[in-house]
């Protein structure tokens, strides 16, 4: 299953303020839970920019593979230091 980007990135405005957002009924173009229909449940929210989410998203994004790259260089040193594969496994729980 894919991960709901906009929704992670959403979830990192108007923190102080539970269900701030939702989705119109009567959506327009192929996704309904996309930033085109995204509406305020709460007035006194504050709607983040469509650039402010896109950049969200590519942080979160950065994140995840920053994570992915360092388990990686992790692993390899290990290796590095003569550890075994079967070894290595069981350390970093794969």
């Amino acid at each position: 299953m894919d991960k709901n980007y906009l929704q992670l990135a959403l979830a990192h405005f108007n923190t102080d303020k539970p269900q701030w957002y939702g989705w119109r009924k009567d959506y327009t173009g192929e996704k309904r839970m996309s930033y085109e229909n995204l509406i305020l449940n709460d007035n006194t929210a504050t709607m983040p920019t469509e650039a402010e989410v896109n950049a969200k998203i590519a942080e979160i994004k950065q994140q995840e593979q920053d994570a992915i790259t360092k388990k990686a260089s992790g692993k390899q040193k290990l290796l590095d230091l003569g550890l075994t594969e079967e070894e290595v496994k069981a350390l970093i729980g794969i």
